[in-house]
């Protein structure tokens, strides 16, 4: 039975012919845990509560379905941000007997109620839309342009909080192109409120609400599909699976892969469990730690638990992917 626990430069461990190693890294050089995003959350929550109010109330004033729907659109973020925030704590609670993983998967959950959060709020905006167009009512343009111009300068704000994280993480990602795109749909009011006050034309409010419908659409379906590939367990758009069994497949001593599987813990930790033949005996200690910093520096996953079998050639014979191996 063999084990092996890497933290940077150091292991410890035993060897003894062949079994199962356990080599688990986390590397000082290139550490891919969550970073604390808690002041972000916490002023993005505050500071698009307040402008959510003010949007809703000066769209009602205003005759504007553009304001209203984007008013719509940003409490759904406002709730898409304490979602995420509420899971980025979660997650850093310590395992326990019953989580043994502890709750680092409540991220992947944030970002499928997030997914499914704006689905809903694109539906009832669009209804009311599609109202608005037969019915045209009297528009204030100049309401329209100076509220919008106020979200242009809260949503970019935010934005910029979570920019440095929005590649390591879906849950950040998430919260930042919420907020990007609460950017630009600002910028179509302000240029729709702009129209209006130039042609007095009121059908420009409610086509412009459509845009902004169409343009969240895009984006929810894109956070629908990432987030439910995490919880449907698949393999991470950072880490690339035949580059992974190629790498370990031609380690020294390994004649044959088995049983890799590979799926995330969250939203930013990915976890490796394999079978690797080595007929000539177990490779002792050096490897694993190699092993470990290998799989997390170059293939972005800090949880691997390796299986050593010693027969030879028999393989697995359940293992769905022994024939292709």
């Amino acid at each position: 039975m063999g084990h092996a626990h890497a933290h940077g430069d150091h292991s410890h461990g035993d060897a003894h012919g062949g079994g199962h190693a356990h080599a688990h890294s986390h590397g000082s050089g290139h550490s891919h845990a969550p970073k604390d995003f808690g002041t972000a959350f916490l002023v993005g929550i505050v500071l698009n509560s307040a402008f959510v109010v003010v949007e809703a109330v000066y769209g009602y004033i205003s005759g504007s379905m553009a304001l209203v729907a984007d008013a719509g659109h940003n409490l759904s973020d406002v709730l898409s941000l304490v979602l995420a925030w509420g899971a980025s704590v979660a997650a850093k609670r310590p395992p326990s007997a019953r989580f043994t993983y502890g709750y680092k998967s409540s991220t992947i959950l944030a970002a499928v109620a997030n997914a499914a959060l704006l689905m809903v709020a694109v539906g009832a905006i669009l209804v009311e839309t599609l109202q608005r167009l037969w019915n045209p009512a009297p528009i204030e343009g100049m309401t329209m342009v100076v509220v919008a111009g106020i979200g242009i300068a809260i949503n970019t704000g935010t934005a910029l909080l979570f920019l440095r994280g929005r590649h390591d993480d879906l849950n950040i990602r998430g919260a930042f192109l919420h907020m990007a795109a609460d950017a630009l749909v600002s910028v179509g009011v302000v240029i729709a409120g702009v129209l209006i006050l130039t042609t007095g034309q009121l059908w420009i409010d409610p086509v412009t609400s459509l845009l902004i419908v169409a343009v969240i659409a895009w984006g929810t379906l894109g956070l629908a599909k990432d987030s439910m590939k995490l919880a449907l367990l698949g393999v991470p758009q950072t880490v690339c699976e035949a580059g992974v069994r190629s790498y370990l497949a031609g380690l020294p001593g390994v004649t044959a892969v088995h049983h890799l599987h590979i799926w995330p813990m969250s939203t930013t930790e990915t976890a490796l469990t394999v079978h690797l033949e080595m007929p000539g005996g177990h490779p002792g200690d050096a490897f694993l730690r190699e092993l470990a910093h290998t799989l997390e520096h170059d293939h972005r996953i800090c949880h691997a638990t390796i299986q050593i079998g010693t027969t030879g050639g028999a393989g697995c014979r359940f293992d769905p992917t022994h024939a292709a191996s």
